[in-house]
């Protein structure tokens, strides 16, 4: 019977209240974020709208939910562009510097470690100040920087199981090199690159809500919880309500895909398993 840790329980919970909340936004807000009402503006927190309002008299809870929506799916689909494009390199890193030839593994890992030479966030900015400010674009500037953590992830790990008995196994029998990347390298670097992922979301939502603060990410009309803290920043001492709630649903998201993957991460390590077994063995024999 597995034991699911504090922080998986914590972590998921977290997780699955604003997944649910994303969802629900897809089909019901409690006001249309469109809505102007100038007359409500700086409504404090009330039974009507339960977050309050901005200065543009627009419901703060059905902000929050829209805006944690994009923010979840420009993260989701960032993380995917790395982890699709990064893994196969990683293993093709790997695979041709165990055979022999390392010029392509220097020539990934040197483009890696240009990508890592500017901080993500400026990175980020560069190509969104290039392309234009859009989502799309705020996608992609995450993307991009998601791969070389991908590739340097999935190389290092598949370099350590290239070694193993049954890899030899499998090359003597005939098996070519991608056949081996992905029916044996893969399926057991896979419990690393799931825990990285989660890391990588994490990430992705606190680069999203920093391009979407200083302009560069989802774009007005569309509700963004790193502009609504731009907003909010001026008015902060007479409707602190404005940055709190977009600022706490920031720290939330990040914490809870955090403790989730800590979770999984224990949940998936066979030796902090086997350690949790024998702990629990030497309890119950004392």
């Amino acid at each position: 019977m597995k034991h699911f840790s504090i922080s998986f329980i914590v972590g998921g919970g977290l997780s699955v209240l604003f997944l649910m909340g994303a969802l629900l936004s897809f089909f019901w807000t409690p006001y249309d974020v469109e809505l102007l009402n100038i007359k409500g503006k700086f409504a404090s927190p009330g039974l009507e709208h339960l977050m309050g309002t901005d200065h543009f008299g627009r419901d703060i809870l059905s902000m929050v939910m829209v805006g944690t929506r994009n923010a979840i799916a420009v993260s989701l689909i960032a993380v995917g562009i790395g982890a699709t494009i990064g893994v196969p390199l990683g293993l093709w890193a790997a695979a041709t510097c165990m055979n022999g030839s390392r010029l392509i593994d220097e020539l990934l890992m040197r483009g890696n470690d240009l990508i890592f030479a500017f901080p993500s966030l400026l990175l980020a900015i560069m190509i969104t100040a290039v392309f234009g400010p859009s989502i799309i674009n705020a996608i992609i500037a995450i993307g991009i920087f998601n791969i070389p953590v991908f590739a340097r992830i999935s190389r290092g790990a598949a370099l350590s199981i290239w070694p193993k008995e049954y890899i030899s196994a499998a090359r003597v029998a005939g098996k070519g090199v991608s056949r081996i990347s992905y029916e044996h390298i893969l399926p057991n670097i896979l419990n690393l690159l799931i825990v990285q992922a989660t890391i990588q979301f994490s990430i992705a939502i606190i680069a999203e809500a920093s391009l979407s603060y200083v302009g560069l990410g989802s774009q007005p009309p569309n509700p963004s919880l790193g502009r609504m803290l731009n907003e909010a920043q001026t008015m902060i001492f007479f409707a602190p309500w404005l940055a709190y709630f977009p600022g706490g649903v920031i720290v939330a998201l990040v914490l809870g895909f955090n403790l989730m993957g800590d979770g999984i991460r224990d949940l998936l390590d066979p030796k902090l398993r086997q350690k949790s077994i024998t702990g629990k063995v030497s309890n119950d024999a004392s």
